[in-house]
C-alpha cells in the first residue's frame, strides 16, 4: 500500500476529481433524463421534483456531517465509504422498478456524496506541498465547468442511443465503472493520513432537527398541488419554523456545554453573514429550479427529444464558466458585491430574453446570458460572505454556506415546480424568477464591499470551487 509520503500527488487528485465530476454529472442528468424517467416509471409530477429535490437535500443535510466524520474516523475511509455506496446507489437507481424505489435510492445516493465529496479537499492539502496546493484547487474550475457543460448532452444522448435496451437507466449505469475506478484508484493512491481525532463527537440531534426542519417545509411543497393541499400540509409548512428554531437553540445550549455544534451559533447573529445566507438560499433555489423547469417545458411544452433538449442548454452551462474566468478580473478591480450585483441583474436579463418566445434564436442567446451572469454571480459569493465571519468561523461557515447553496436548490425544485406544474405557464415562472432574483439582489448590497484573503483550511478558496 502507498503510505502517505510516497503518494503521487497528482494521483491523488486525479482520483479526487473524479468523484467529484461522477457527483456532478449525477445532480445534471436527471434534469435532461427526468421526462423520460417519469414516461417509463410512471409517477406524477411531483416524482420529476423529487429526482432532484431528494438528492440535493439529503446531500445538503448531510454535508456538514459527512465532513465531520472524516475529521473523527479520516478522510480516507470515508472517502471509501462515500464511493462505495454511491456507486452502489447508482446501480440500484438503475434497476429501479418504480418511483418510490427510485427516489428513495436517490436520496442515499445523496447521503453518499455528502459523505464522499467533503474529504477530497482535505485530502489534496495533505497530498501537495503548501506553494502547490493553489495549483492543484486551480485544476477544479476546467474541469467541473467541463463536466457542467457535459452533463445535460451526455445525458441526451445516453437516453436518445437506448444502448442494450436500458434507455434512461443508462445514465445512473455509467457510474458503476466510473466509481468502481474511482474506488480502485482511492485504495491504491490515497495517503494514510493521521487527521483523525476520536474525541470529537457528531451532533445527530442537531441534523435530525436540521433535517426534520428542511422536510416539513419542502414535502408539502412538492406534494401539496397532487394531494389537494391537504390541511396536513399547511400544518407541516407552519411547523418548520418552529423546529428550526429549536434547533437554533439546541446548538446554543450544545455550545455552552462545550460540545462542537453543527453550525456554530455565533454566526447566526452576523447581520452580513445571514444576509450572504438568505442571498444564497434565494439565489441558487431560483437558477436551481428554473434549470429543471427549461427542461420540463423543453421536453413536454415544445416535444424535444432529450439530445436536443440537453444541446439546447448546453450554452448555459458555457457560460457559467465563461462568466465565472470574466469574474476574476472583474472582481480585483470593483470588488466582489459590486461584480456580485452585477451578474445578479445579468441573470436577470437573460431571463427577460426568454420572454420572448421558445425559438432557437431565444434560447440559446438567453441562456448564454443567464450562464455567464451565473457565473459571475458564483465566483465571488463565498469570498465576499466569508468577509463578514472571524477568523475562527471561517470552517463551520464555510460548511453553512455550501449546504444553504443545496437547499436552496431543493427549495427551488419544490417552489418553481410547483408552481410550474400549477399555472401550466413557463412566463408565470420566469415572472416568479425575477422576483426572487430582485430581492436577492437588494440584499447583496448588506454584503461586505470586498473579500479578505483567506487561505487556511477550510477556507473559502476551496468551498466555493466544491460549491
Amino acid at each position: 500500500m502507498i503510505d502517505e509520503q510516497r503518494s503521487n500527488p497528482f494521483l491523488v487528485l486525479a482520483v479526487v476529481l473524479a468523484a467529484e465530476v461522477m457527483d456532478l454529472l449525477d445532480a445534471t442528468v436527471i434534469a435532461i433524463a427526468g421526462p423520460s424517467v417519469r414516461a417509463d416509471l410512471g409517477g406524477g409530477t411531483a416524482f420529476l421534483q423529487w429526482l432532484a429535490a431528494g438528492y440535493t437535500l439529503a446531500f445538503a443535510v448531510g454535508l456538514v456531517t459527512g465532513g465531520r466524520l472524516g475529521d473523527i474516523f479520516g478522510r480516507r475511509r470515508m472517502f471509501l465509504l462515500g464511493a462505495a455506496g454511491f456507486t452502489l446507489m447508482s446501480l440500484l437507481c438503475a434497476v429501479a422498478p418504480g418511483p418510490a424505489w427510485l427516489v428513495a435510492c436517490r436520496v442515499l445516493q445523496g447521503l453518499s456524496g455528502a459523505v464522499l465529496i467533503p474529504q477530497g479537499l482535505g485530502l489534496i492539502k495533505a497530498a501537495f506541498p503548501p506553494e502547490r496546493v493553489g495549483a492543484a484547487f486551480a485544476a477544479f474550475g476546467p474541469v467541473m465547468g467541463l463536466s457542467a457543460v457535459c452533463g445535460p448532452i451526455l445525458a441526451g444522448v445516453l437516453v436518445d442511443a437506448d444502448l442494450f435496451g436500458t434507455g434512461w437507466r443508462m445514465i445512473f449505469l455509467i457510474n458503476v465503472p466510473v466509481g468502481l475506478a474511482a474506488l480502485l484508484g482511492a485504495v491504491l493512491v490515497l495517503p494514510r493520513t493521521a487527521e483523525q481525532d476520536r474525541s470529537l463527537r457528531l451532533d445527530l440531534p442537531g441534523t435530525a432537527l436540521l433535517g426534520g426542519a428542511l422536510l416539513l417545509l419542502v414535502f408539502p411543497l412538492v406534494q401539496g398541488r397532487e394531494l389537494g393541499w391537504p390541511w396536513w400540509c399547511w400544518a407541516a409548512l407552519a411547523a418548520s419554523a418552529p423546529v428550526l428554531w429549536l434547533f437554533g437553540r439546541y446548538e446554543r445550549r450544545r455550545v455552552r456545554a462545550g460540545r462542537t455544534p453543527l453550525v456554530e451559533p455565533s454566526l447566526l447573529a452576523k447581520r452580513r453573514f445571514n444576509a450572504g445566507l438568505v442571498v444564497g438560499l434565494i439565489f441558487f433555489a431560483g437558477v436551481m429550479g428554473l434549470s429543471l423547469i427549461l427542461s420540463v417545458y423543453l421536453q413536454i411544452g415544445l416535444g424535444y427529444g432529450p439530445l436536443r433538449a440537453g444541446l439546447t442548454q448546453a450554452p448555459w452551462a458555457f457560460g457559467t464558466a465563461l462568466g465565472a474566468i470574466a469574474a476574476q478580473g472583474l472582481t480585483a478591480r470593483f470588488g466582489g458585491r459590486r461584480v456580485l450585483v452585477g451578474g445578479t441583474g445579468v441573470v436577470a436579463f437573460g431571463v427577460c430574453w426568454l420572454f420572448f418566445g421558445p425559438s432557437l434564436g431565444v434560447l440559446l442567446p438567453a441562456l448564454l446570458v443567464l450562464g455567464i451572469g451565473m457565473g459571475a454571480s458564483m465566483a465571488p459569493y463565498f469570498d465576499i460572505v466569508l468577509a463578514a465571519v472571524d477568523p475562527h468561523e471561517v470552517g463551520s461557515a464555510s460548511g453553512t454556506l455550501t449546504a444553504a447553496q443545496q437547499v436552496g436548490g431543493a427549495i427551488g425544485v419544490a417552489v418553481l415546480g410547483t408552481a410550474y406544474f400549477s399555472w401550466e405557464s413557463l412566463d408565470g415562472v420566469l415572472w416568479l424568477e425575477l422576483g426572487l432574483l430582485a430581492v436577492a439582489g437588494v440584499l447583496c448590497f448588506l454584503l461586505p464591499a470586498r473579500a479578505r484573503d483567506v487561505s487556511e483550511e477550510g477556507s473559502a478558496v476551496p468551498v466555493a470551487v466544491a460549491g
